[in-house]
Order: C-alpha cells, then structure tokens, then sequence
C-alpha cells in the first residue's frame, strides 16, 4: 500500500487528480440515487405516464425527482406522514395521498382517480402489504410495479395469480440500474453542475454530541437525512 508503482485489477485503478471532496460527494449516496435511477433507468417514463410512489423518503423522493425530469404528467407520492408532503412536491409529486385520510381503500382510490390503474409505480418501504397494493394499482394489461424497498428477513410478498396473467409486470431494482464503475463518476458530475437535486435531501444538520437526536428524528420520521459533523 506504501509502494509508489504498484500492481493491480483495472476495476480497482484511479485517475491521478483529484475529483470531488467527501463532503461534496456524498449526497450521491444510494438511497438517493437508487430511487433517481429507477425512474430513469429500470422503466420507460414518458410525459404521459402516471405514476405513484409509496414512501417519500429518500428512495421515493429519488423516484419523483426522476420521473418529474422525464415529464410524467401524473406523480402521487403515498405515505401516512403529511409532513413529508411539501418536500415531495418541492421534487416533482403532483399530489400526495395520506392512506389513513382516505375514505375506499387505498388500491380502489387509485384506481378510480387513474381511470383503471397506473402505469408505474413504486414501492419505497420495505413493507410486504404496500408491496402488494402498489402491484394491484397497476392498470391491466402494461402497468408495472418496482420494489425498491427492502423487507424484513424472511418475509415473504403474495397476490392472486390473475394480478400478473392479466398483463401487470412486478420486478425489483438494485441501485437504480447504475453501473457503479462508469455512472457513479457521472451522477457526481452532474450533482456538481448543479443538474441533480441532492442537498435538497438534507433536513437537519447537528454536531456530534447531538447524534442521539439524529437517531431520534430518523426514528420518528421527521427528517429525510440528517449530517452528523464531527
């Protein structure tokens, strides 16, 4: 590690300069890209997409920031906090949909107010139930369901069969469809040019003798992410 030539894999080599401080780079952390690259990069948003997200935090404010950059005409960010609902609209929501508030059930409301169901939607939680819902609001025949959030071990997701022979689609996504070697250096670049919302995914910044209140904020879902300097 001391040597100054040395020999190694080509996947691990590193240009010779300089690119990006600590402290700069890492908004570009995953949850935030994870969300942003599965609306680019795992389906096909068009302007005329409708599109739902379950759960508005980092992950599903990733989503609504990628799917307001390719135009979607429809974006309903679902979560039962509404405190959350003024910073997914800052990131492209439409409108934003509290489960608890409502008077159908949830899958029955989207798919009256989406005329048979969404083209896309996403599931940002890690809960096997809205795993289930976000499927079932899928419109008949192209609508497609991504899970993005992560379940507890040994959970299992269930539905009717007739959910997926009438045409819906339910897939999962790692990382956003990134290609960590060559696009990670092109998300920071474009975080850098300004082009990619990822400050904005900040809320709280403490000093470290405060890191129990970090902890307690994430906990209470009052924050998206919060900086711990030390």
């Amino acid at each position: 590690a001391l040597q100054r030539i040395t020999r190694g894999a080509e996947i691990i080599a590193l240009q010779d300069k300089p690119v990006c401080t600590l402290d700069k780079v890492w908004p570009a952390e995953l949850c935030r890209v994870t969300g942003y690259g599965a609306a680019l990069n795992v389906v096909k948003l068009t302007k005329d997409s409708t599109v739902a997200i379950w759960g508005l935090g980092a992950v599903g404010l990733g989503v609504a920031m990628g799917a307001k950059e390719r135009g979607c005409k429809t974006i309903i960010g679902i979560d039962i906090n509404p405190s959350k609902f003024s910073k997914a609209e800052e990131f492209g929501c439409t409108e934003c949909l509290n489960p608890n508030s409502l008077q159908l059930p949830l899958v029955q409301h989207l798919t009256e107010m989406t005329d048979g169901g969404l083209d896309f939607t996403f599931e940002c939680i890690g809960n096997v139930g809205t795993m289930r819902a976000a499927l079932e609001s899928c419109h008949k025949g192209w609508g497609e369901s991504v899970i993005l959030g992560v379940a507890g071990p040994g959970q299992e997701i269930s539905t009717r069969p007739f959910q997926l022979v009438t045409g819906r689609v339910w897939r999962g996504c790692a990382f956003g469809g990134w290609k960590s070697v060559d696009q990670v250096p092109q998300l920071v670049e474009l975080y850098l040019k300004g082009t990619i919302k990822l400050d904005e995914f900040i809320t709280h910044r403490l000093p470290i003798d405060k890191i129990n209140d970090a902890f307690t904020l994430m906990q209470c879902g009052t924050c998206i992410r919060t900086v711990v300097n030390f």
